[in-house]
């Protein structure tokens, strides 16, 4: 008996053994025109198996190079695109740097430093506050994400006065929306815009 166990391993098993023995056959055919034909009908049978890749961009560059690669870039054939690399396609990803400097509230994350920063470097005026604003409601609704429990104003405006150095600080009085209210204020905005 011939058990798959015992073949030559699939390069792309996504394929199939049955191309996979189209594309060996392929490799063998000594005229250079009949390989390229049926190079070509080869391509158009494994576009048919995967229709979910022409979805991709450019999905039949895509389909030119598996057929190069599960020929072991051993085919010669005159390919629309042009023929991958062989040290390009075993070449491995680069390591990804990841940021040394450690978020100091992890709850926040490091867009909210970010934009900390960013308001720090504003200057005074309306902008800036609507800024301070915007970002003490998002630090709440990112507090409340992860700790289910309400939390007050105040908690909110120490910890951005903390994240900034005590350069940012809000004025005596300020609010911020509630979560309620937030939620309130898009159902209306929602029933607003269908209105209109």
């Amino acid at each position: 008996m011939d058990y798959n166990t015992q073949r030559k391993k699939l390069v792309l098993p996504e394929y199939g053994r049955h191309i996979q023995q189209m594309v060996d056959y392929i490799v063998g055919v000594e005229d250079s025109e009949e390989r390229n034909r049926l190079a070509k009908s080869l391509i158009a049978v494994m576009g048919n198996l995967n229709p979910h890749l022409r979805d991709v961009n450019d999905f039949r560059h895509k389909l030119w190079d598996h057929l190069f690669v599960m020929s072991d870039f051993k085919l010669d054939i005159d390919s629309p695109y042009p023929k991958p690399n062989l040290q390009t396609y075993q070449e491995k990803p680069r390591k990804v740097p990841y940021p040394s400097n450690p978020i100091r509230f992890k709850h926040y994350g490091r867009i909210i430093e970010q934009m900390i920063e960013k308001a720090v470097e504003m200057e005074d005026g309306p902008e800036r506050e609507a800024f301070k604003q915007l970002i003490a409601n998002q630090m709440k609704k990112a507090n409340i994400t992860w700790n289910k429990e309400s939390v007050s104003d105040e908690d909110i405006f120490r910890d951005m006065e903390t994240l900034s150095n005590g350069k940012l600080v809000m004025a005596p009085g300020s609010k911020l929306i509630d979560k309620r209210e937030f939620k309130n204020s898009n159902v209306r905005n929602k029933h607003h815009r269908k209105r209109k």
